[in-house]
């Protein structure tokens, strides 16, 4: 059988690593980028607990080796740039452990060294279509260093190739983007904060927005958020150092030690800062009449409020994986069935998190009152939800 998984990102490579495991599997992952180049990758990511269950289900070792690599996030706590506290929850009280705290570019290091030699790197994707002799298989031709390859007879085409998949939109079109009116920013910095900022902390003046937390070995990720006009770009005055101290100073008292640590980082590293618009697009997971999987952000692009983007990523290839190497042992080895049961474990379980990633970002929207909005977040409805987010990840039964 033969698999080939286009992008050696978060799903690509757990999927390529639990694979190429299988007896009688040939697994081929490319990855566009050249071996240890993790240039768009220098930012910090918290993996919420529900993709730390699944994949330590799943996989342990390589769950063991993201959690040498990173810090436990085990608090989520929301103040006003004031420092009013508004939110202070331990995540044991609505999960089953603690998530993760890493650079994605230390995540990407242990991923595809996990991977190993099933990632070719430095390919560009030069032809992607159905196979002449089986319309529900696939092929694929790339570059390598200057030599031509391809590949047909596919038996699974697998896209992890992220949010403007090319997969995706040779096989099914180009999904409708929405915008939320929300524009997000991410700057990873150097810890200087003498330990003012540590685990997962949101703070609002307004409905703008600093969100910061602490990744080894000594660094502090910052992101801004604030509202602007849903199908408009980001205005370039309001990524100006004036703008940016103006948005996040309270009006009515001094910033807090933490919020004025930030608010000092977040203006001297305007030239650092990576800046984008806060969007979606609807959740896909199988290629109609065709056996090419969709997972992670090729699958569904969603809005960061809950911080969700790459632990989907990770629950999609925990879940997906796990079924194939089930059916795969019990000699089930029909393609098209695969994807039809990882859509009916997948497709009722992403749309919950989408539509709860969407609601909890009613705080950024313009005109919101974040001290109304996060007094209902410590109320039962949303706390019972985020017990559904973290607890209820939908693995596959018997995943050894």
């Amino acid at each position: 059988m033969r698999i080939v998984i286009v992008g050696a990102g978060v799903a690509g490579c757990v999927m390529a690593r639990k694979l190429s495991q299988l007896d009688g599997v040939e697994v081929t992952c490319l990855e566009r980028v050249a071996p240890n180049d993790h240039s768009e990758a220098g930012t910090g990511l918290n993996v919420g607990p529900n993709a730390v269950n699944a994949l330590s289900l799943a996989d342990p070792a390589l769950a063991d080796a993201i959690t040498r690599a990173s810090f436990s996030w085990t608090n989520w706590r929301i103040s006003l740039t004031d420092g009013t506290e508004l939110f202070n929850l331990k995540l044991r009280d609505v999960a089953s452990g603690p998530g993760w705290r890493i650079r994605w570019s230390e995540l990407y290091r242990v991923l595809r060294e996990a991977a190993g030699p099933t990632v070719h790197y430095a390919c560009e994707i030069t032809d992607i279509g159905r196979d002449a002799g089986d319309p529900r298989k696939t092929t694929i031709a790339w570059t390598q260093n200057g030599k031509q390859h391809r590949l047909d007879d596919i038996d699974l085409l697998i896209a992890a190739d992220g949010r403007y998949s090319r997969v995706r939109r040779v096989f099914s079109g180009e999904p409708a983007v929405r915008q939320t009116g929300v524009a997000i920013s991410r700057v990873l910095v150097p810890d200087t904060s003498g330990g003012l900022i540590d685990d997962y902390e949101q703070w609002f003046n307004g409905p703008k927005r600093l969100l910061a937390f602490r990744v080894p070995p000594g660094h502090i990720y910052i992101a801004c958020a604030f509202p602007i006009a849903p199908d408009a770009d980001i205005p370039p005055d309001f990524k100006t150092p004036e703008a940016l101290r103006a948005a996040y100073t309270p009006p009515n008292a001094a910033p807090s030690d933490q919020a004025q640590w930030m608010i000092d980082q977040v203006c001297a590293n305007v030239a650092d800062t990576h800046w984008a618009r806060m969007q979606e697009h609807d959740a896909l997971y199988h290629a109609a009449d065709c056996n090419v999987l969709y997972l992670g952000d090729a699958a569904h692009g969603m809005v960061p409020t809950l911080g969700q983007g790459a632990t989907q990523a990770i629950e999609d290839a925990a879940v997906a994986s796990t079924l194939i190497a089930m059916r795969h042992a019990q000699g089930a080895r029909d393609v098209a069935s695969w994807l039809d049961e990882i859509v009916n474990l997948r497709e009722r379980r992403m749309r919950f998190v989408m539509e709860f990633s969407l609601s909890a970002t009613d705080t950024m929207l313009e005109g919101a009152d974040p001290v109304a909005g996060t007094k209902h977040k410590t109320e039962a409805p949303f706390i019972d939800s985020l017990k559904v987010l973290y607890k209820d990840i939908g693995l596959p039964l018997n995943p050894q």
